[in-house]
């Protein structure tokens, strides 16, 4: 019994060697086209340079953005757990959680990160 799985193993692996083998060998490319193999990058020159000017402004407010879509998405079970535990110790939760939410975004908002101008 042992011989046969063995041997069942040993034949699975040999097919998908094959056949991994054969792909890759009909896959290959023989017409080599200078414009095909050149970077894609949506309409711009990929001769410049590879840097080009970044707004720090629109990183800032997408993190921002970020962060408090991931605290949405943690607000959101709130509403469903309401008949499953303790009306107080619920209602205490919900209130830290969004006195939390609004304390940090009061300080982004003081430190001017929400600004788009300046």
């Amino acid at each position: 019994m042992i011989l046969f799985t063995l041997l069942l193993i040993s034949l699975t692996l040999v097919i998908c060697h094959a056949i991994m083998l054969i792909a890759s060998l009909l896959s290959k490319k023989t017409i080599i086209d200078r414009e095909k193999n050149s970077p894609y990058e949506c309409g711009f020159d990929p001769k410049n340079t590879a840097r080009m000017p970044f707004s720090l402004q629109f990183f800032l407010i997408a993190v921002i953005f970020l962060i408090f879509d991931v605290e949405i998405t943690l607000l959101l079970p709130i509403a469903s757990i309401f008949l499953f535990t303790n009306i107080f110790s619920w209602i205490i939760t919900s209130i830290l959680f969004l006195i939390i939410l609004l304390l940090g975004l009061y300080y982004e908002w003081f430190q001017g990160a929400l600004q788009w101008t300046d």
